[in-house]
């Protein structure tokens, strides 16, 4: 295979020498200052951020860690995990707006050096750089980073299965990494259920073990050892019996029925049956390859027709390693492909390998000038449609108006700097390395994002309004239930509240806070005015604004029906009260 350098970016460039500790230094600083950037300056945003949030304020605050918990309720669609580690950032800095990003942050970090480690030992330094680079200018990887929720912390402990069974079955094979990878599948699957994805590295690698001739790349040979191969599942359970086994042990030593659902739910219903017949998200089967790939994937997504003469040569060759992890990348689609609920983010474990099987082959493909281009047009039409809508929005022209006054934000000026800025760098790289408009475009995109797009989006992505509003027209030391739980309502909330389960329908949960509200004094009940309330007026509510695409109001004893039917079954109540700090 071919290892020429790439004439358009690389750490030499900027220092004599390419040593792996030149390398590292250069990719945490890129990295650290993409994904950092921006920590703090935000709230959490609906509709996964609050909920999280939440549960891990109710762990610090309660000091009841091992069953999540939003708002008293039992939490049982995922494993506690990703809260565990909001909450232990969250003790350690004395911020949630700072705890709430930084597990998907030093995960994404935490990848990108695995991926470059990984790269550089199966090939070189310079294409272990070019893997890791391309993996950190990826528009979903980065995004993500930038998310609270569990899919970057899953994608780096799936990307250390990966890490493990390709240094244990392309470098050496010992035995050490294959166990390595099981544990971390194991952690895998205690976060979010598909941390299993690593095993499909076995299925490419038995058929060439088993139909084709040795990789004359590959020094390890056919790799013996018997019963050692069936240890690695024993020790897939010893890390998941981390949290399984005492799970069990508390639930039977609780004998309460809330406790049990908890656990049938997690470990039944939240596993096969959300993949074999999920209840949302429902998608066609080609949803993958054409609404998240071609996007979400850039800039590797553009890079695919020129890959494919390469891969194919790689697979004649017997070249394995492309060809295990390109086959765990396509068997990887295939398993989301065929669950009927779908979302775009399932794909992310995906990326850091098609990331590294990319990077072999950049310094070719990035000189054929239809590439090229087509990447230099990606920029210069996203920078030209944000301009035209920045510049629209000032000239006050009817669609932009519409638009900001359904976003309810005024972007036009960040949409006409992002498109001035973008612009001028595909002026600059016209006639010089069109590829480089890329590199230069997106981390300005990531600067925008992180700084300016948070202030002028934080404001309508927090209710801070809503409890503004409420301040306004009820007591101090009020009580409040809210009907169909919103996690950020709890999560901003400076009053006491009360709900009635996350599950329990609309009906049932207005017949509950009837009765609730009846019960005391100075006690309201928030809820959108857009859903029809049995048991109360709501034409007397008092209207506390828009957020989340619908309106708010309060309710009071005034309005009150004069009676209501009673819950068809005992609705139980769950009860925050937040620590104001």
């Amino acid at each position: 295979m071919q290892n020429t350098q790439a004439y358009w970016f690389k750490p030499s460039n900027f220092i004599q020498g390419e040593e792996h500790h030149f390398n590292l230094f250069w990719l945490l600083v890129m990295a650290c200052s993409l994904i950092l950037l921006g920590l703090g300056f935000r709230d959490p945003w609906p509709a996964d951020e609050p909920r999280f949030a939440q549960i891990a304020k109710e762990m610090v605050e309660s000091g009841q860690w091992f069953f999540p918990m939003r708002g008293g309720e039992l939490y049982p669609d995922k494993p506690p995990i990703f809260m565990w580690t909001i909450a232990s950032f969250y003790w350690l800095t004395g911020s949630i707006k700072v705890a709430f990003l930084m597990p998907s942050a030093i995960s994404a970090i935490a990848t990108v050096l695995v991926v470059y480690d990984l790269g550089r030992r199966l090939w070189s330094n310079q294409i272990g750089w070019y893997a890791a680079l391309l993996l950190l200018l990826s528009i979903q990887f980065t995004l993500q980073a930038k998310t609270a929720q569990i899919d970057a912390l899953v994608c780096f402990f799936i990307t250390l299965g990966c890490y493990g069974l390709l240094r244990f079955l392309l470098l050496g094979g010992l035995w050490r990494w294959y166990y390595f990878a099981w544990f971390f599948m194991g952690i895998g699957v205690i976060t979010k259920g598909v941390g299993f994805l690593p095993l499909f590295m076995l299925v490419p690698y038995v058929f060439l073990r088993v139909f084709k001739k040795q990789d004359p790349n590959n020094t390890t040979g056919e790799i013996t050892g018997g019963w050692r191969w069936l240890a690695g599942p024993l020790v897939m359970f010893v890390a998941i019996s981390l949290w399984f086994i005492p799970m069990i042990l508390l639930v039977e030593q609780s004998q309460n029925p809330l406790y049990e659902i908890y656990r049938d739910n997690i470990l039944f219903k939240q596993t096969v049956t959300r993949y074999a017949n999920s209840w949302h998200h429902f998608k066609p089967f080609w949803y993958y390859l054409v609404s998240v790939i071609p996007l979400f994937w850039l800039p590797l997504s553009l890079m695919l027709p020129w890959l494919v003469k390469h891969w194919k040569r790689a697979l004649s060759d017997g070249e394995r390693r492309i060809i295990l992890p390109l086959f765990w990348v396509l068997l990887v689609i295939l398993f989301f492909s065929l669950s009927p609920g779908k979302r775009g983010v399932y794909i992310l474990p995906a990326l850091p390998m098609l990331a590294l099987i990319t990077a072999p082959y950049l310094s070719q493909i990035i000189h054929h000038p239809w590439l090229r281009r087509i990447i230099w047009l990606v920029v210069l039409v996203i920078s030209l449609a944000t301009l035209t809508l920045g510049l629209s929005g000032a000239m006050g022209l009817d669609f932009a108006t519409k638009l900001s006054l359904k976003q309810q934000i005024e972007p036009s000026a960040m949409f006409t700097s992002i498109g001035l800025a973008g612009c001028a760098i595909c002026l600059f790289t016209y006639k010089r390395k069109q590829f480089v408009s890329w590199i230069l475009f997106i981390p300005l995109l990531w600067v925008f994002y992180s700084t300016w797009a948070y202030t002028l989006m934080n404001p309508i992505r927090a209710p801070h309004n809503i409890f503004a509003a409420i301040n306004k027209v009820v007591p101090e030391g009020s009580h409040i239930a809210l009907i169909n739980l919103k996690e950020q309502f709890l999560f901003f909330s400076p009053y006491k509240m009360t709900h009635f389960g996350y599950h329990t329908s609309s009906d049932e949960q207005a017949k509950a806070a009837w009765l609730w509200q009846k019960q005391g004094e100075n006690r309201f009940i928030l809820l959108d005015l857009d859903t029809p309330m049995p048991c109360f007026d709501l034409n007397g509510a008092m209207p506390l604004g828009y957020a989340h695409r619908v309106s708010w109001g309060l309710l009071n004893k005034d309005n009150l029906m004069p009676s209501c039917e009673k819950p068809e079954l005992p609705i139980n109540e769950y009860h925050y009260q937040p620590v104001i700090k």
